[in-house]
């Protein structure tokens, strides 16, 4: 079956609509698809063909919401590239997908420049030229108006926190599923605006961009997380949902001091893993409505939300599979009881259906998807996430999380972060070790800090040792890579 392209019949709806504000620009959807329809010409008339990819390299604007939308009128698909990678880790992905269109920011014209000469087949094109050429151009082809909904809209490469990433294919069903399943659970306004404060190259990002053409809402958009600029647009321009991971809200929240957001600000949508209780609690005291929400690049974002009549009563839950989806806690091939913990696996029309070049039987089974994050149900079918597969340490026989050992930390008043990993340990196999950024220098030393985890952690999960560092190391959406922490360790 096919669809009409989202931005095309959003313009044709409502084409005074504002669909993009970013500083001193304003762009409503009637604009955006003239822009879009632009670029699409330009590119057709510079080769691009149909299934085609096309990468991307670009911090978040204007032209790349631009360039977004101009995909599915190329009948190409688009693959965001992680400003943060090297050139080495962005050879393998543009190697690995065939891409042979890179689209670049000036900012990236020197890494795109070594890419080039890496790959001599590949065509560059940067973002200012397509929007310095004129709209006017008759294109090689005819332009698309609508889309098959099973056709591959984006791939999206995941973090690689073991060996190579995996390009993730996303339909263009899977993002309206997506969009639809958020909505229904999160409810609409025509007054909503979404602000765009994460990278676009992360399914966070890319979603907001979904979701503003189909419920027809304008997006702002913050080149960079900037908790005052994020907290500004919040108070005084309209912003009525955000995305955030936690390490975004901590500092918001701490630049926020003593004042509240306004009544007409609705949704703080926290994800990016399991969020520390404290930081939940301090929300509800200040009368800031967090809903938790649990998805991944796999799901087109999310997957498992908190319903908003929940937030006071089910602290710590990330709610329930939204309207499409379905959810299982599985260990050892058997579906676990209420309370038992296991592996969350998933399934429903906004999943992806597979990885490029790459057969999916490790993660997939009858359509559901094994994501490798620990969780539990509880008697109402609420689901908690514990951690990732991964990072869960087993010592002395005992599982151990570091996500709760990090909440419990940061519930004292002196921490502002915490990440927890793994050491080897002689006796117990593995042990978990702290890092922890405070609130202040020299205020509270590791002793005190272990006293605080003694009086609320069995004691097989207490930390052999606390550091004290100026930051964590994160992914360009926030999240906390424990793998890295290690690295933090004093040289001995």
């Amino acid at each position: 079956m096919t669809m009409p392209i989202w931005l095309d019949k959003r313009a044709s709806l409502t084409p005074g609509r504002t669909a993009i504000e970013a500083g001193n620009v304003q762009l409503s959807f009637a604009q955006l698809r003239q822009q879009a329809q632009g670029v699409a010409t330009k590119l057709l008339n510079k080769g691009l063909e149909e299934r085609a990819v096309l990468a991307c390299l670009s911090e978040s604007s204007v032209a790349l919401v631009v360039l977004v939308h101009s995909i599915p009128y190329t009948g190409a698909c688009l693959m965001p590239l992680n400003t943060r990678l090297t050139v080495h880790e962005l050879l393998y992905q543009l190697q690995d997908s065939g891409c042979k269109f890179l689209v670049y920011s000036d900012s990236y014209a020197d890494t795109a420049a070594r890419l080039k000469q890496e790959l001599n087949h590949l065509t560059l094109v940067s973002l200012a030229e397509l929007q310095a050429l004129s709209t006017a151009a008759a294109a090689s082809r005819q332009l698309l108006h609508d889309v098959e909904e099973q056709a591959v809209y984006t791939i999206m490469y995941t973090s690689g926190t073991t060996g190579h990433p995996k390009g993730v294919l996303q339909s263009y069903n899977n993002h309206w599923s997506s969009a639809v399943g958020s909505m229904l659970n999160l409810g609409l306004s025509t007054q909503d605006k979404w602000l765009l404060a994460v990278p676009m190259f992360h399914i966070s990002g890319l979603s907001i961009l979904m979701r503003s053409v189909i419920y027809g809402i304008a997006v702002v958009i913050q080149e960079r997380f900037d908790p005052k600029e994020a907290n500004e647009a919040i108070m005084s321009q309209g912003v009525t949902v955000m995305s955030v991971v936690s390490n975004m809200l901590v500092r918001m929240l701490e630049q926020l001091g003593e004042r509240r957001y306004p009544q007409a600000f609705r949704c703080m949508l926290l994800g990016g893993g399991p969020a520390p209780l404290p930081l939940l609690e301090t929300c509800v005291e200040k009368g800031i409505p967090v809903v938790q929400t649990y998805g991944m690049t796999e799901t087109c974002s999310q997957f498992a939300t908190l319903q908003p009549e929940y937030m006071l009563t089910k602290i710590g839950s990330a709610g329930k599979p939204l309207f499409q989806g379905e959810l299982r806690i599985l260990q050892d091939g058997q579906v676990m009881s209420a309370g038992e913990a296991g592996e969350i696996v998933v399934r429903g029309p906004n999943v992806t259906s597979g990885y490029l070049n790459q057969a999916s039987a490790d993660s997939f089974e009858q359509g559901w998807l094994h994501t490798g994050d620990v969780g539990y149900l509880d008697e109402e079918g609420f689901l908690y996430v514990l951690d990732r597969r991964k990072d869960m340490l087993i010592s002395g026989g005992e599982n151990v999380y570091p996500a709760e050992i990090e909440a419990v930390l940061m519930s004292h008043p002196e921490v502002l972060e915490a990440g927890v990993t793994s050491t080897e340990h002689e006796v117990w196999g593995q042990s978990p070790i702290a890092f922890v950024v405070l609130r202040q220098e020299n205020v509270v030393n590791q002793e005190k800090l272990l006293e605080h985890c003694k009086a609320r952690l069995a004691k097989y999960k207490l930390p052999i040792a606390i550091h004290t560092v100026r930051e964590l190391p994160r992914n360009a959406a926030g999240k906390l890579l424990r793998r890295e922490l290690t690295k933090l360790l004093p040289i001995t």
